[in-house]
């Protein structure tokens, strides 16, 4: 009865702030909030500004050693399990093919941000 009731009450509660999230914006709609630009400007030149390429490969380097924390971070709990060389194996190996890109991309000055 308790998880009938938990998810009646999750549902219901999901609704409503659905409902009202989508609800209480348009009841206060003036022109500049309707424009495509809802910072008040009127595009008069080119709206498209070029960016840095430095910007777009530190924002990949930057993805790419999250992605290797999301990869080690369960490694204290694959410790306990009973084929530990596999795991350690694999983990040493992750570690090296990026520490060794991090060499290569410090080596190609790919870190630098001005040139």
């Amino acid at each position: 009865m308790n998880i009938i009731m938990s998810i009646t009450i999750n549902y219901l509660l999901t609704t409503i702030l659905i409902t009202i999230a989508f609800w209480l914006p348009q009841l206060n709609t003036y022109t500049e909030k309707a424009s495509p630009y809802e910072c008040g400007f009127d595009p008069t030149e080119i709206t498209r500004l070029p960016f840095s390429m430095k910007f777009f490969l530190i924002a990949i380097t930057f993805l790419l050693f999250d992605l290797e924390i999301a990869l080690l971070l369960p490694l204290p709990w694959a410790l306990q399990t009973t084929n530990l060389n596999v795991t350690m194996w694999i983990s040493i190996a992750l570690i090296m093919i990026l520490s060794l890109g991090l060499i290569y991309e410090w080596l190609q000055k790919g870190l630098e941000w001005t040139e």
